[in-house]
C-alpha cells in the first residue's frame, strides 16, 4: 500500500507497518531547526514555560507558528504547472539516493509505541503531489532472496509538494516503529521487528536513503472546485496525506489554489499522547473556524454512546446525518490507515444508511462512480 498510517495498534503512513513513509529537508535561508524550534523570520509564541504547549517536542511547531501569522510563501511555483501527477519517476531497480534531514519523535511519553516525523531531502529531483506515496528500500539483503535488496516499502507522504521547508526540496514521512514482542516471554524480538520502519526511525541527519516513486492516484486532492467539502478519516499514521492536504489548504500561499470549502478531519488514536500534528490542526481550527473541523476518537480515554471504547467509526456515527447530507451534496470522503479500520467503518455507514431508508451498496456504488470515495489502507 502507499500510505503512512498507524492505528491504535500499528504503523505509520503506511507507517507503523513497514509499508512506507517520507521526510523533508531544511536547507538554505529557511534555517529551520526542529530540535531548538528556531528559524529565520519567525518568533516562537511560547518563549516562557507558561506559554509552552504540552509536548512541544511532539509536533513541528515551526510551521504552526508561521501559519498563525500569515500564509507561508512557497517555491518554485512551477510545481503547480504539471497537468498530471508525477508517477514512478524512480523505479526499484534504479532508486534515487536521498538524504535524511531530521528524525523527530512526535508522540508523548504515554503513547503506545513510537511514531517519528522524518524529513528527507530529495533535492527537488523526486517531485510529488499531495496524497501520493514514496517507496523506501531499506539497506541490507532480502532474507528470502539472498543477494537481492529488500523489497520496497510504501509510505504515504505527510507534506505538500513544497515540503516542510516550503522550497520543493524535501518530503516528510510519518512512520510508526514496528516492533515485535514474543507473546510467551513478553520481550522484544529485534529479529522480527519491521526492517524499514526501524531503519527510518533510527536514521540520523546525513544518512542516505533509497527512494522510489512517487506512486498513487487514489488519494490525490481534487482541486477543480476550491470550495468543495473534504471529509478525512484516519487512524494513526494514516493522517499523513491529510496533513499534506491541510497544509496546502490553510498554511501555504498557493496562488492557484485558494481553498474556501470545508475540510473535516476525524483522527482515531489510542490516547492524547498519541495525537499526531495536533498543534498544527488546532491552529487551523482557531484561524479558519468556518472552513475546518477536527474530531478526535481516543480509544483509551473516551467512551462511545454504548459505554465501549471510542473508535473513529463511533465518531462518524455521531455525525452521520451531517456526513450523509454532505456526501449527497458532492463531498469527497477519504479513509487512510490500517486495513482493519474499514470493516467497522463500513458496518457503521451501512447501518446509518439503512436507518435513513437507503441502500448502502447503491450509495457506495454512486460515490465511487462520482469519484467521491477515496480509500488507502494497508
Amino acid at each position: 500500500m502507499a500510505t503512512a498510517v498507524a492505528s491504535q495498534v500499528a504503523g505509520s503512513a503506511p507507517a507503523g507497518s513497514d509499508r512506507g513513509v517520507r521526510s523533508s529537508g531544511v536547507q538554505g535561508s529557511n534555517n529551520i531547526s526542529f530540535s531548538n524550534k528556531s528559524w529565520v523570520g519567525a518568533t516562537l509564541a511560547w518563549e516562557s514555560k507558561a506559554a509552552r504547549p504540552r509536548h512541544v517536542n511532539k509536533v513541528l511547531c515551526m510551521s504552526v507558528q508561521q501559519a498563525s501569522e500569515s500564509k507561508v510563501a512557497v517555491k518554485p511555483l512551477d510545481l503547480e504547472s504539471a497537468k498530471e501527477p508525477p508517477l514512478n519517476t524512480y523505479k526499484p531497480k534504479e532508486p534515487y539516493t536521498a538524504t535524511i534531514v531530521s528524525v523527530e519523535r512526535i508522540v508523548g511519553p504515554k503513547a503506545p509505541g513510537e511514531t517519528c516525523h522524518i524529513v528527507i531531502d530529495h533535492g527537488g529531483n523526486v517531485p510529488y503531489w499531495e496524497g501520493q506515496s514514496y517507496g523506501i528500500i531499506p539497506p541490507g539483503e532480502n532474507p528470502k532472496k539472498p543477494g537481492a535488496p529488500h523489497n520496497v516499502r510504501l509510505y504515504s507522504i505527510a507534506s505538500t509538494r513544497y515540503g516542510d521547508s516550503f522550497d520543493g526540496r524535501t518530503t516528510s514521512l510519518c512512520v510508526r516503529r514496528a516492533v515485535y514482542y514474543d507473546p510467551e516471554t513478553g520481550k522484544e524480538d529485534p529479529s522480527k521487528n519491521g526492517v524499514c520502519s526501524n531503519f527510518l526511525c533510527n536514521s540520523k541527519p546525513g544518512d542516505k536513503v533509497k527512494v522510489t516513486g512517487p506512486s498513487g492516484k487514489i488519494m490525490l486532492l481534487p482541486e477543480e472546485d476550491p470550495n468543495a467539502t473534504h471529509i478525512m478519516i484516519a487512524t494513526g499514521t494514516g493522517v499523513a496525506p491529510f496533513r499534506g492536504y491541510l497544509r496546502r489548504m490553510f498554511m501555504e500561499d498557493v496562488p492557484k489554489y485558494r481553498f474556501g470549502g470545508l475540510a473535516w478531519l476525524f483522527l482515531g488514536v489510542a490516547n492524547t499522547d498519541s495525537l499526531l500534528y495536533d498543534e498544527e490542526f488546532t491552529s487551523y481550527l482557531k484561524q479558519y473556524p468556518d472552513n475546518f473541523r477536527y474530531d478526535k476518537a481516543l480509544s483509551r480515554e473516551q467512551k462511545n454512546k454504548n459505554g465501549g471504547k471510542m473508535y473513529v467509526q463511533d465518531k462518524i456515527e455521531e455525525y452521520s446525518d451531517e456526513i450523509f447530507k454532505l456526501l449527497d451534496g458532492g463531498a469527497h470522503i477519504y479513509f487512510c490507515g490500517l486495513k482493519g479500520m474499514m470493516p467497522g467503518i463500513q458496518d457503521t455507514l451501512k447501518k446509518v444508511a439503512e436507518q435513513r431508508g437507503e441502500s448502502w451498496e447503491q450509495k457506495l456504488s454512486q460515490l465511487k462512480k462520482n469519484k467521491q470515495w477515496h480509500v488507502e489502507v494497508y
